[in-house]
């Protein structure tokens, strides 16, 4: 395996999908405090931990094994040898050396004999009877042993494993069995650790493989992406894994288009806010002429020029207002309603007379709000609300070609407490099925041609700011809003 890291001064290191690795993989490949470090560090401590629960009885085992051999080797010996009266001393040192005991007797009921001894026992520290050994002694037994600090005997009684009957008692150095054991564990340790290297190598290599490098992928892929989110050819790219990463990769594809595409609206409004105060301007200078004309215009005995020049003005200003209500939309700066007590019934006048429905050769237009209506809203405001809304009705009604088809559009209202409900209705074909849930946000339109989907977001945005609501009628035939607006709170 190669080393990932590099000094510095060195070439920059690819990382394992060969991209560029950044910084802080270099210094979390350094210090093994990643995510891979961690992984290597637990499957070793993990596998480590296993081997203890098989190394306990393995030494439990382990000493129950060696004491028996040394058991059934005396045992074997001092049967034959008893069959004798006399045991010469050669034979004895023999018998003594070979299962390493100090003293060896055989009981044979009747009778005990004791078969060599090569120095007088001292003080027995254990006495182990192999007929009662169980597994918790055995463990317990042997913890004692490996942790056992002195050079005392130990006194092991049973019955060999050849056959015979009689039952041996033996004598044995403590340290003689230690050493045995401590030898063993050693092997066990250097066992363990081996399998513990090969293990979390595989399992390091494997999870590497399989989760580090897509994780490490898709944090390039973010930071790669946040650099520039507005170019969509840094989306992450679905692998098509059929996994938990690649349900990740889909719902962050997701997630960045949807940025993505957020941005590019906003964008859009920033570019509509500076293209709308450019106009804006030249506007204003086209209403300064227009105004210079019309004050011309008032001094001309005609009355209908008297009528119709204030009303022309006042669409000029409006005009205007309008422009820099888009523009102030773009730049979310809409200005808090200045509320006065308005004539719901003649609000609705102007903005028929503004969209020439008074005297419209195909649509009607009827004002069914009672005169005693009086709503608590900012003038500029809600004639914009309103204009917004029956506007929207009056293109759709012309847009329809079926002269025999009825084209009307209705403004009623009503007060309940402190709350003026208007309602907007109209015979038209009503609001498409799939924008109706996006259909008070910006640039969601799809109810006629050229338009930006700015209408119904500015109504929504005002009557917000009013503490008001407006919802879509879905009972009603055509398209039918209901507006709420409140009193201001005393």
């Amino acid at each position: 395996m190669k080393h990932e890291g590099a000094p510095e001064g060195a070439a920059v290191p690819t990382d394992d999908t060969g991209g560029q690795s950044g910084p802080g993989d270099r210094f979390d490949r350094h210090r093994l405090g990643g995510l891979s470090g961690k992984l290597l560090l637990l499957t070793v401590l993990f596998v480590m931990l296993s081997e203890v629960f098989i190394y306990v009885p393995s030494i439990a085992n382990y000493r129950n094994t060696w004491l028996m051999d040394r058991l059934t080797t005396a045992g074997v010996a001092a049967s034959v040898l008893a069959e004798t009266s006399t045991i010469a001393p050669r034979l004895q040192e023999e018998l003594l050396q070979t299962t390493g005991a100090v003293a060896i007797s055989l009981d044979q009921g009747s009778r005990r004999s004791l078969i060599a001894m090569n120095d007088v026992p001292g003080e027995v520290d254990f006495v182990v009877d192999m007929a009662n050994v169980s597994a918790w002694s055995s463990i317990i037994g042997s913890f004692q042993i490996l942790t056992y600090r002195g050079d005392g005997v130990m006194r092991v009684v049973g019955v060999g494993q050849m056959g015979h009957t009689e039952r041996v008692d033996v004598v044995l150095p403590v340290e003689l069995l230690q050493q045995d054991m401590l030898a063993f564990s050693g092997r066990i340790l250097a066992l363990s650790l081996f399998i513990s290297v090969i293990t979390a190598g595989l399992v390091y290599i494997t999870l590497r493989a399989l989760f580090i490098r897509p994780l490490r992928r898709l944090t390039r892929s973010m930071e790669r992406f946040a650099e520039n989110p507005e170019d969509t050819s840094r989306i992450v790219t679905v692998s098509g894994r059929q996994d938990e990463l690649g349900d990740a990769e889909i719902r962050l594809a997701a997630m960045e288009e949807a940025l993505s595409r957020a941005l590019h609206q906003k964008q859009r409004l920033a570019d509509l806010g500076l293209a709308v105060s450019k106009i804006n301007h030249d506007l204003r200078n086209l209403l300064a002429s227009a105004q210079l004309f019309l004050e011309r215009l008032e001094h001309v005995p005609d009355p209908t020029v008297s009528r119709l020049a204030p009303k022309i003005l006042a669409t000029l200003d409006r005009a205007v207002g309008y422009t820099q209500a888009v523009m102030s939309y773009g730049k979310a700066q809409e200005r808090p309603p200045q509320r006065r007590l308005l004539a719901l019934q003649r609000v609705g006048d102007d903005v028929a007379d503004v969209l020439g429905l008074v005297d419209h050769e195909t649509v009607a237009f009827e004002n069914k709000v009672p005169d005693h209506i009086e709503i608590d809203a900012d003038p500029e405001q809600i004639f914009r609300v309103l204009l917004n809304l029956v506007r929207n009705a009056l293109q759709a009604l012309e847009a329809e070609k079926d002269e025999t088809l009825v084209r009307r559009i209705s403004m009623d209202a009503m007060r309940e407490g402190d709350c003026v409900h208007v309602m907007i209705s109209d015979t038209g074909p009503g609001i498409p099925g799939n924008i109706r849930k996006a259909l008070f946000k910006a640039f969601h339109s799809g109810s006629k041609k050229g338009g930006v989907g700015l209408g119904l977001a500015i109504v929504a945005e005002l009557l917000k700011a009013h503490g008001g609501s407006i919802h879509l009628d879905e009972s009603k035939p055509g398209a039918c809003f209901r507006l709420k607006v409140p009193d201001r709170s005393s």
